[in-house]
């Protein structure tokens, strides 16, 4: 993309990476929610620096001539507003920690990266960079009005509330996630640790927010670190910080998470994925209410509430000694499980219609309503990557479909076919309660296909056997319905 342009309606990123091939990768992977320029060369990317302005930059650490973590320490003192991302294939400790102090990394990917990994920590950087613009200009409005300041910040404040409220946790009336914010609302009044179980991608988060806006924490922050991101061995620094010189490029001292976060409330996703020996780390965090920064002499007091979250089975995981079971006991003072969203159907059709309206507005689109027979296809398939899944199904949808209506076909062969990867499921289970009878026949047919073909490992020649057709009639069907590639 060139970069002699008109600023941009959708958020800048910057990729600089000296194989095109990575370049056209983040490119394809970001270029749907944000205005992506790229660079082969610190140099080049100085140049459009000069003249575009730039929301995030994603750099290579490995470049011809200069590192990243070198290039980004340059960005950092010219242009100190833009949010900063290492990319590399090496998991060299020092480079991870020069980056983080020289350059003030905000994030350190390792390759490979997954293209939902590095979408959502982009959409995290842009969202970071906005509140940081809008805590300069809160700052600044101190120094002029206290008292409207103030005012202000009480009516931000009662918004969040509202905004991130169990009110706000979409739902049918009679859900099962009824019982769990129940609970949740109740436990949020007393300041103990909570344990949310749940698959990948249910809102666990999500319930976690309510949880501290409904506690007597809200006014202080709510910060979250996903312990399954950054390696173990950073880990302990990142959370609990550590002092100038206390090992190869700790230049300066770093207050940790749970310091920044004093008076509010920390969650800790993928807690599951802690090694033993951090975890003993934590549990004095619980015990004591103190961290000791690494290379400190003494420990910090430090004052918050911890909810931690997880996919795994902690109790499997305590019986195999891979979870304390002390630590377990502390963090699951109150349990909270969110129901997978196969579980509860009846969700839905409320959740996908409020995605409709969120999605349009960020793709800044007209809405789109939801037939249904459009509904009666979300509902057939099983969700395996649960709200997440259901999400991003909705928005390749309304960004390839411009009709006001959503039909069945705006969805992807895999959720048509009612299936997360095949299964011996009842086939009326996934048709559609309405539609015309060559839409719901459709329907069928594609699974019957799938079916066979996964029954048979993909052997078109058994499968075109025992569906009594000819090798050119099963493939033409196989392209119809985008099944011609496993």
């Amino acid at each position: 993309m060139s970069a002699d342009l008109l600023s941009p309606t959708l958020p800048t990123v910057l990729v600089v990476d000296d194989e095109v091939r990575s370049q056209d990768a983040m490119r394809r992977t970001l270029d749907e929610d944000f205005t992506v320029f790229t660079a082969s060369s610190a140099d080049e990317a100085r140049g459009l620096l000069e003249r575009q302005p730039v929301a995030v930059i994603l750099c290579d650490q490995r470049m011809p001539g200069m590192t990243g973590v070198s290039f980004l320490k340059e960005v950092r003192e010219r242009w100190p507003e833009i949010v900063r991302i290492v990319i590399s294939g090496y998991t060299d400790g020092e480079d991870i920690i020069a980056g983080i102090n020289e350059a003030g990394i905000y994030q350190y990917i390792l390759k490979p990266w997954s293209p939902d990994h590095l979408l959502e920590s982009v959409r995290n950087a842009v969202e970071a960079q906005a509140l940081q613009r809008q805590t300069s200009r809160l700052d600044l409005e101190l120094r002029t009005s206290t008292r409207v300041l103030r005012q202000r910040t009480a009516s931000q404040m009662a918004q969040a509330r509202s905004h991130f409220g169990f009110d706000r946790i979409v739902r049918s009336p009679g859900s099962p996630l009824d019982l769990v914010c129940e609970m949740a609302e109740r436990a949020a009044r007393y300041d103990i640790p909570v344990l949310v179980l749940g698959e990948s991608g249910t809102g666990k988060e999500l319930l976690a927010r309510a949880i501290h806006y409904a506690s007597r924490r809200l006014t202080g922050p709510f910060v979250v670190e996903n312990c399954a991101a950054i390696p173990d061995s950073l880990l302990e620094s990142e959370l609990f910080g550590h002092k100038r010189g206390a090992f190869t490029g700790a230049f300066e001292d770093h207050p940790g998470l749970f310091q920044r976060a004093s008076g509010g409330t920390v969650f800790l996703d993928e807690i599951g994925e802690t090694s033993p020996a951090f975890q003993v780390k934590l549990l004095r965090v619980l015990q004591e209410g103190e961290v000791r920064p690494v290379g400190a002499p003494r420990p910090v007091p430090v004052d918050v509430r911890i909810i931690a979250a997880t996919h795994r089975n902690l109790e499997q995981r305590v019986r195999e000694g891979l979870f304390r079971e002390d630590l377990f006991y502390r963090l699951a003072s109150v349990t909270l499980t969110v129901p997978p969203l196969r579980d509860r159907l009846g969700d839905i059709p409320p959740i996908a219609r409020q995605i409709v309206l969120d999605v349009a507005a960020e793709l800044g689109r007209p809405s789109a309503t939801l037939p249904d027979e459009s509904l009666a296809c979300l509902l057939a398939y099983p969700w395996p990557g649960n709200i997440r899944e259901l999400r991003n199904e909705i928005a390749r949808a309304l960004a390839l479909h411009d009709d006001t209506e959503l039909p069945p076909g705006a969805f992807s062969a895999r959720v048509l076919q009612g299936r997360a990867g095949g299964g011996g499921d009842d086939l009326s289970a996934a048709v559609p309660a309405s539609g015309t009878l060559t839409e719901r026949l459709d329907v069928v047919e594609a699974m019957v296909l799938r079916e066979t073909l996964l029954r048979h490992r993909w052997n078109k020649t058994r499968a075109a056997t025992e569906l009594g057709l000819s090798r050119v009639g099963l493939r033409a069907k196989l392209q119809r319905f985008g099944l011609d590639k496993p």
